[in-house]
């Protein structure tokens, strides 16, 4: 059981009989069943799309102007420098599949 803040008071089965009970009569404050949870599960994965081609990470250096320069650039900058050394790549046909 997680630790409960100071203070806090579990009601005792008889009480929580009652506070279900009631909750199961106010038709704004009714338990949800276990067929509503499922339903209100998401369906999307939380994070990244997966993708057959994931990126990598890894460490590179750049020079600090370099650097400096694509960060300026603003969000996005990491893609950018991915897209110049994909151009790279291909135009001096490195790129193997």
């Amino acid at each position: 059981m997680p630790s409960l803040k100071p203070g806090t008071i579990i009601p005792h089965e008889d009480e929580d009989a009652v506070l279900t009970e009631a909750a199961i009569a106010d038709q704004d404050a009714r338990p949800l069943t276990d067929a509503e949870w499922e339903a209100t599960k998401p369906k999307a994965r939380i994070g990244h799309p997966s993708t057959r081609a994931p990126k990598v990470s890894t460490t590179i250096r750049f020079d600090a102007d370099v650097l400096a320069a694509m960060k300026a650039t603003g969000p996005g900058w990491q893609t950018r420098i991915n897209e110049i050394v994909r151009e790279y790549v291909n135009s001096q046909q490195l790129h193997r599949q």
